[in-house]
């Protein structure tokens, strides 16, 4: 199954409608964030998750709303900035295939972050489908600028017909 996933042109059309469809999801989370008619402020989400870390079934955990707590909620002005900068840059690295495997990576980074805040939503959904993108290899983005970059960067691969053939995509 990973060897049809990193070598099929196939499942490289597959996984561009996966990229576009979660590229879009951060795109639009980042633009609304960004753009919106009132400024973002993740203090009231910060606060809600560390209130979640108390009683009897706490759905954070301990260790990380102390994180919440002692490092985010202090700067969070930053966080203000970096959340939906993040979700600005996964979406469209997503969505025009560049850096394809890094950008789903850092997705998944801000999928876990918003999982062990205590939010459920999409972030599940969209951590699997951020690792059939980093487990597919540069097929992922064969149909993206990453192509194009791929023999800039000196990625190669061995064809599978004939392994004295090069081939950089």
């Amino acid at each position: 199954m990973v060897s049809w996933l990193r070598s099929s042109k196939i499942a490289s059309a597959i996984l561009t409608l996966l990229r576009l469809f979660v590229g879009w999801k951060f795109l639009s989370a980042g633009w609304g964030k960004m753009f919106g008619p009132e400024p973002f402020n993740a203090t009231g989400f910060i606060k809600g998750a560390i209130s979640k870390s108390s009683g009897e079934h706490p759905s954070v955990q301990q260790w990380y709303a102390s994180f919440l707590e002692n490092f985010v909620l202090p700067n969070v002005e930053l966080f203000n900035f970096l959340v939906p900068l993040g979700e600005v840059l996964v979406g469209t690295g997503l969505i025009l295939g560049v850096f394809t495997r890094f950008s789903s990576l850092m997705g998944a980074f801000l999928n876990f972050s918003f999982l062990f805040a205590g939010t459920i939503s999409v972030n599940p959904n969209l951590i699997i489908m951020e690792f059939i993108i980093i487990a597919s290899g540069t097929n992922a983005g064969r149909y993206g600028i990453d192509y194009y970059l791929s023999p800039l960067l000196g990625r190669t691969t061995r064809s599978k017909n004939n392994t004295d053939e090069i081939r950089q995509y």
